[in-house]
């Protein structure tokens, strides 16, 4: 890559991050509120004539009802249920989940290293995921002990889907039952919750949404947000919390609320997208809250209110995202990247079902990006190797002029036009490409199929630093594991080889800062993901080769 590209690049670095620091959005005003409806308010009529006051609601759909009632359960009971993706521990206060791992990814690339868990709130954070009917004073449900219909529930991939009933009693004495339906080839989770009024009085209250999880330590080494978003008015919105104490609120039409990191996402679907309000909070715990409050409802006697939603606990991957539907996959949001960079990835994962080896489809994807430019590029460095001729005028002329920048700057134009060469016309084609430069750097440093992919020898972790050897000492500007970066060091060394074979900038500032810039960069990637460094190292190594063959032609 040429020197006036990785200036480029540098600089946009810094507009990149100047301009995400001083010009992020303001949080979303409230609209004034509106009438609360009551749409899935239905009489409470049983078919079998039974009075009302001695039935719950019945569950969803296609729920296959409990055989018996049963054993009321005065304490905490853990229910486990293990899927072929996922092993989780439900509670009967609540209903909550006590822990949900993800079969499929291990927290290291040590193969028998621990499944990866969703759920790392400690004792006393309160609960992570909750969907109840609220009908309290005080807001607060989550102690209420609810009878289930099982003990454990296991689904293999033969298996049809499996269903668990929890019944409970509101303070009010709401008839409450949550009905969860299983499926043994996906993430989803099925939901029902349902209230029923078999009092004589009407009561008030909401289907309340909490989720709380705690962020990671080193926020900074994510390159995907980190935090609560939502989809509310058919577009994306997140909901920023970074200090003790602060809260930000939105209100719309809210088609799904999640919590994401990097890599998983947490989300509750509603059946129906409603109108209501999402708050996200940081307690002074550290811990992440949020809660999604649709219009409250008013049951009135022999009345009840059913809530679908669909629960998604999984990998931030585009394409079993986009199978789950209802707009999910737009959780994945590389931002003014975005239209750049979801067809690279699409690329990437073309490339994979045929190498199976990520590390070989980057650099097949940027051989293929690579050529795309191509004729830009040759442009651009012809128009260099033009400049390289006029640089002995071009020292004359500063020479002569230099007590006169006007004069100078006259006959520098002079010459350019008896010359016909262009003084923009390296730089421009090279602008053209940052906007690919950076979807590629944001895919690459969030691509959920790169972690714990291996590539080859010691690298066997894409979306990691690479590090030959290990060592037990610290190593300055490098975070652990420490060790040699060695793919980092031969992008360093390209760069370095590249900066010899292109003509020093007539400008002495400029040709001071290109000087250091290999080393520069070098430092800045020692930390980054291999993806990304191996993306840097093949296209300077391609830009080497286009660029001898273009300089080794005749005059």
């Amino acid at each position: 890559m040429d020197k006036k590209t990785i200036l480029a690049f540098a600089l946009s670095f810094v507009v990149l991050v100047g301009w995400s620091f001083f010009f992020s959005p303001e949080p979303k005003q409230p609209p004034s509120e509106k009438s609360p409806t009551a749409e899935n308010v239905h009489p409470l009529t049983p078919k079998d004539g039974r009075n009302p006051t001695n039935i719950a609601a019945d569950p969803s759909p296609g729920a296959a009802p409990p055989t018996e009632q049963p054993v009321i359960q005065r304490e905490e009971k853990k229910i486990e249920i293990d899927t072929p993706f996922y092993r989780a521990v439900f509670s009967n206060v609540g209903p909550t989940i006590k822990s949900f791992q993800l079969k499929k990814y291990r927290q290291t690339t040590d193969p028998d290293s621990p499944f990866v868990e969703l759920v790392t709130l400690e004792q006393g954070m309160g609960d992570y995921l909750t969907i109840q009917f609220d009908d309290s004073a005080a807001g607060n449900v989550r102690n209420t002990v609810f009878t289930v219909d099982k003990d454990s529930l296991n689904l293999n991939e033969e298996s049809e889907p499996g269903t668990i009933i929890f019944r409970g009693t509101s303070q009010n004495g709401l008839a409450i039952t949550q009905t969860y339906r299983f499926f043994p080839d996906r993430y989803g989770i099925d939901l029902a919750v349902t209230a029923a009024n078999p009092t004589t009085n009407s009561v008030n209250g909401v289907f309340r949404t909490t989720l709380r999880a705690i962020p990671p330590k080193d926020k900074g080494s994510y390159y995907a947000y980190v935090g609560f978003a939502l989809f509310s008015d058919n577009k994306l919105e997140e909901v920023e919390v970074e200090d003790p104490g602060e809260e930000e609120a939105t209100r719309g039409t809210i088609g799904w609320v999640s919590y994401e990191d990097n890599y998983f996402i947490s989300a509750v679907v509603p059946e129906i997208p409603a109108k209501g309000s999402f708050t996200g909070k940081r307690l002074t715990s550290g811990v992440l809250e949020g809660i999604f409050l649709p219009a409250p409802i008013s049951l009135q006697p022999s009345t009840q209110a059913t809530n679908q939603y669909q629960l998604y606990l999984g990998p931030r991957d585009l394409g079993i995202l986009k199978k789950f539907g209802k707009n999910l996959d737009r959780a994945i949001d590389f931002g003014w990247t975005d239209i750049i960079a979801k067809p690279l990835l699409y690329i990437l994962h073309f490339f994979y079902q045929y190498i199976h080896n990520y590390g070989v489809s980057i650099i097949l994807l940027t051989i293929l990006v690579k050529a795309l430019f191509w004729p830009l590029t040759h442009k651009s460095y012809k128009s260099m190797k033009e400049m390289q001729k006029l640089q002995p005028r071009m020292a004359k002329l500063r020479e002569k002029y230099k007590g006169d920048k006007q004069k100078l700057n006259q006959e520098m134009m002079g010459l350019y036009k008896t010359y016909k060469v262009n003084p923009m016309g390296g730089c421009l084609p090279m602008v053209v490409q940052i906007p690919v430069f950076f979807a590629l750097f944001r895919v690459l440093g969030a691509c959920i199929e790169l972690r714990h992919a291996p590539f080859v020898f010691w690298i066997n972790d894409l979306s990691a630093p690479g590090r030959l050897f290990h060592f037990s000492f610290e190593i300055p500007f490098m975070t652990p594991p420490y060790g040699i970066p060695v793919l980092t060091l031969l992008m360093g060394g390209s760069m370095f080889f590249q900066q010899k074979m292109t003509p020093a900038p007539g400008d002495p500032t400029q040709a001071k800062i290109m000087m250091f810039l290999p080393v520069i960069f070098t430092f800045m990637f020692i930390n980054f993901p291999s993806g990304l460094v191996l993306y840097w190292l093949v296209n300077n190594l391609l830009s080497i080769g286009q660029q001898y063959r273009i300089y080794k032609q005749p005059a």
